[in-house]
């Protein structure tokens, strides 16, 4: 996912960070200098639901406005080498593994 709040307040006229800051804060929700940063440049590293929630709000955006998917960066499943046949209707064939390494009851 890439993010795009910048484009996004961009499009509505607001052009710095501390504008929009403030708009967030007149709506409640009060977010430090550093994440700000993180959610201007691009690279948040935590984004609540809640927090989006305002942010599309402030910006009378939808949610697919701020993230963009790009599925080309998501890495597609390796095929097991092992390939067990079954019959149509039939479950695999069930493996116990070992127990070991599990700790004692308390007393």
């Amino acid at each position: 996912m890439k993010w795009n709040l910048r484009l996004a307040a961009a499009n509505r006229g607001i052009w710095k960070a501390s504008e929009l800051q403030r708009m967030l804060a007149d709506r409640g929700l009060v977010i430090s200098a550093g994440k700000m940063s993180g959610l201007w440049s691009g690279n948040p590293n935590v984004v609540k639901l809640h927090d989006l929630e305002v942010i599309c709000a402030v910006l009378s955006c939808g949610v697919d406005e701020l993230l963009i998917p790009e599925p080309e960066t998501v890495s597609t499943p390796k095929p097991t080498t092992e390939v067990v046949a079954t019959a149509v209707g039939e479950a695999p064939p069930v493996v116990p593994r070992a127990r070991t390494g599990r700790s004692l009851p308390p007393r």
